[in-house]
C-alpha cells in the first residue's frame, strides 16, 4: 500500500485551495454580473388588449434602471396601456421591430410590438404617453395605436404628446409607427436628440423640437395618412389638412434635419418663435405634399435656414397653397438650393420679410397660378431677395416684385416662354442672363405689326389679371384658345414712339347685352375709355356683328401702353343653373392685333 508523506500532501492542499478560491471568485461573479437585456415575458408583462400592463411594465422599467440601465424587450402582441410609461436615464424599451413599421388600418392583426394607449383623452397638456425621463433614454421598434380614436369626430378629440422629452441630453425615438396620436413627439430642452425612422399620420402636430441648444438630429420621417383612405374633401382629413402642422420647430441651434416627408396637413414645416427664440438649422431632403403651407417661416435666427433637395406641392382640391411663405417679421435668411414645386399651387415662394433675405437657387417651378388669377411663382412683396439659375416650365408671371421690396437680383433663370418678371422696370430689380420673352426681344420692326393669341403659350408676358387659358371650337371648326377677364384685366401694348396705331380685339361673345350693362364697360387706354361694352347709345366704339372692336390710337411718346378690360362681371353658376363655374368672368377674348399706321 503506498502512503503520503507530508512532502506529498503539502503541493496537493495548495492545489486544491486555489481551485476552490477560483471556483469560487467565478460563482461570486456571475452573481453579482450585471444583466443587459430584461425580457419583459419574463417578468409578467405579456399581450393583452383587456388587462392593463402599465404597473408590471413601468416596474420593470424602474427595475432596469436601479440595475444600472439597459434593455427592456417587448415580444409581440398587443399591449393594453391604461396609464403612462417613463423611461429612465441609460433604460431603452424595445419592441419588435428594427425598420419602420407602417399599418393600413389600425385594426389589422399586426404582426410586432403594439402598445394600445387610452390614457389622457381631452387633456392636450397632460401627462406624455411615453416620458423619456432621463439622459440617454431610448424607445424603440413599436407601434403606437389610440385605440378610442374616431374619424367622424371633427374636431378631433386632443391628447397629451404620445412620446416627449424635458431636460435630457441624448434621447432617441427610434423605428416607431406612431399611428394616430393627437400630438406625436415634443422634445423641450432634449438636447442631442435623435429622432429616427418614424412614420405615422399625428393629428394636430407630428413634431415640436424647442430649447435645444446642442444639435438635435431628425432623421427618415414619413407622415402619411397610414391607417385610413384619405380624401381631402373628408371632415377629418380636411381638418388635419387646414390645422394640422407636421414638423414645427422654435428654439434650436443648428437642427439638423434629413429625408423627412410629410402629406396632407395644414403646414409641413413650420419655424415659429416661442418664448426663448426661434430656429437656425440644415434641412436635407424635405418633402411636403397636399399642404396648405409646405414650408412657413414665422420667424427664424439671423444664421438662417439652410433648405436644400426640397420637394413642395400644395394641397390637393385647393386654390390657395402657397408651398413656402415667409412672413413679415422674420428677421433671418431663408436659403433655398434645388428645390422643386408642384401640384395644384396658387404660388411657389412668396416673401414678405421686411428684414431678412431670401435665396432661391436652381430651384425647378412647375406648377402655379392653379387658380387662374394671374398669380405669380414667385412673389417678392418686400425685403431682399436673390432667385438665381432656375427653371420654369410653365408661362405666366415667374416673379413679382412690389414696390415695398428692397433689392431683388434675377440672374440666369429659364422660362417657357422667356422669363416674365412683372416689375421687372422697378429701381430695386437688378436683372441680367435670364432667357428673353417675346415682349423682351422685339425689335422695331417687329413692333409695326403683332398678333397676340391669347392663351397660347407666349400671350403671359403681355397680360395680367386673367384668368387661364382655354379652347374652344368655332363654327368653322377650328379650335381657338382664349382666355376671359376678370373685372379688370390688363394688356401691355409694345409700340413705336411717335407712330399711329390701329388696335383690333376679337371677342368671341359679349354677356353684355342686357339694356343695364355698365356704361364704363369697355377697354380703356392710359385712363381713357377708348370703346364700350355696353348697349346703350355711346359715341365710343363697340363691338360689330362678328365681335371685334377697331380702335385708332393716336401717336404716343412712350414704348408701351397699357389697355385695361373693365367690366362688372358675372359669374356662370349664377346664369346658369348647371353650371358649377363660380369664377368671376368679363369678356372672352382670343385675338389682339396692333398693327402701325
Amino acid at each position: 500500500m503506498k502512503t503520503f508523506n507530508s512532502r506529498t500532501i503539502k503541493p496537493l492542499f495548495a492545489i486544491v485551495s486555489i481551485c476552490i478560491m477560483f471556483l469560487t471568485a467565478s460563482a461570486q461573479a456571475q452573481q453579482t454580473e450585471p444583466i443587459a437585456r430584461w425580457n419583459a415575458a419574463e417578468y409578467g408583462v405579456k399581450p393583452s388588449e383587456s388587462e392593463d400592463q402599465t404597473d408590471a411594465l413601468q416596474a420593470l422599467l424602474d427595475k432596469a434602471c436601479q440595475a444600472g440601465g439597459g434593455t427592456v424587450e417587448l415580444a409581440s402582441g398587443r399591449y393594453r396601456i391604461n396609464g403612462n410609461l417613463s423611461i429612465p436615464g441609460g433604460v431603452t424599451l424595445k419592441g419588435t421591430y428594427s425598420v419602420p413599421p407602417t399599418v393600413n388600418r389600425k385594426d389589422d392583426n399586426l404582426k410586432g410590438t403594439v402598445l394600445l394607449a387610452f390614457a389622457g383623452k381631452g387633456d392636450p397638456e397632460g401627462k406624455p404617453f411615453i416620458f423619456l425621463a432621463g439622459d440617454n433614454a431610448v424607445i424603440a421598434g413599436v407601434i403606437i395605436i389610440y385605440p378610442e380614436w374616431d374619424r367622424t369626430v371633427v374636431p378631433p378629440v386632443p391628447y397629451p404628446p404620445c412620446i416627449a422629452s424635458r431636460h435630457t441630453n441624448n434621447v432617441g425615438v427610434l423605428d416607431c409607427c406612431l399611428l394616430n396620436p393627437y400630438e406625436g413627439i415634443r422634445m423641450v430642452q432634449a438636447h442631442r436628440h435623435l429622432l429616427r425612422n418614424i412614420t405615422g399620420y399625428p393629428i394636430w402636430r407630428g413634431l415640436l423640437v424647442d430649447q435645444c441648444y446642442d444639435i438635435g438630429h431628425v432623421e427618415n420621417f414619413h407622415y402619411w395618412p397610414f391607417g385610413l383612405n384619405y380624401n381631402p374633401k373628408d371632415p377629418y382629413c380636411e381638418w388635419i389638412n387646414k390645422n394640422g402642422v407636421a414638423f414645427e420647430f422654435a428654439r434650436t441651434d443648428w437642427e439638423y434635419v434629413c429625408n423627412t416627408f410629410c402629406f396632407g396637413y395644414g403646414v409641413g414645416y413650420k419655424f415659429s418663435e416661442y418664448r426663448h427664440g426661434a430656429a437656425n438649422g440644415n434641412f436635407l431632403g424635405l418633402g411636403a405634399d397636399s399642404c396648405r403651407r409646405a414650408v412657413l417661416v414665422e420667424q427664424s435666427q439671423e444664421p438662417g435656414l439652410l433648405i436644400t433637395n426640397g420637394e413642395f406641392v400644395g394641397r390637393w382640391t385647393s386654390q390657395d397653397s402657397v408651398c413656402i411663405e415667409v412672413a413679415e417679421g422674420n428677421r433671418g435668411k431663408v436659403s433655398l438650393n434645388n428645390c422643386s414645386f408642384w401640384g395644384p399651387v396658387e404660388t411657389c415662394i412668396r416673401s414678405n420679410s421686411t428684414k431678412g433675405q431670401l435665396t432661391a437657387n436652381a430651384c425647378h417651378f412647375v406648377n402655379w397660378d392653379n387658380g387662374g388669377t394671374g398669380a405669380s411663382a414667385i412673389q417678392i412683396t418686400a425685403g431682399k431677395a436673390i432667385v438665381s439659375n432656375s427653371t420654369f416650365q410653365q408661362p405666366g408671371t415667374h416673379v413679382e416684385v412690389l414696390p415695398a421690396a428692397k433689392s431683388v437680383i434675377i440672374t440666369g433663370n429659364q422660362a417657357e416662354g422667356g422669363l416674365n418678371v412683372e416689375g421687372a422696370n422697378l429701381p430695386q430689380t437688378v436683372m441680367s442672363a435670364n432667357e428673353l420673352n417675346r415682349l423682351d426681344r422685339m425689335t422695331d420692326a417687329e413692333k409695326q405689326q403683332y398678333l397676340i393669341d391669347l392663351g397660347a403659350g407666349d400671350d403671359a408676358v403681355f397680360i395680367r389679371s386673367w384668368h387661364g387659358a382655354e379652347q374652344f371650337v368655332n363654327a368653322q371648326n377650328e379650335t381657338i384658345t382664349s382666355r376671359w377677364s376678370k373685372r379688370e384685366s390688363k394688356v401691355y401694348l409694345p409700340v413705336e414712339p411717335g407712330k399711329a396705331y390701329h388696335l383690333t380685339v376679337r371677342l368671341r361673345a359679349n354677356p353684355y347685352r342686357n339694356a343695364d350693362a355698365s356704361p364704363e364697360a369697355g377697354l380703356w387706354l392710359e385712363d381713357k375709355q377708348v370703346a364700350s361694352l355696353s348697349q346703350k347709345e355711346t359715341a365710343l366704339a363697340r363691338p360689330d356683328d362678328t365681335g371685334a372692336i377697331t380702335v385708332q390710337i393716336p401717336a404716343q411718346d412712350k414704348e408701351r401702353l397699357t389697355l385695361v378690360f373693365k367690366t362688372p362681371g358675372w359669374v356662370p353658376a349664377e346664369v346658369n343653373q348647371r353650371s358649377n363655374d363660380f369664377r368671376t368672368l368679363g369678356v372672352q377674348v382670343d385675338k389682339i392685333e396692333m398693327k402701325a399706321q
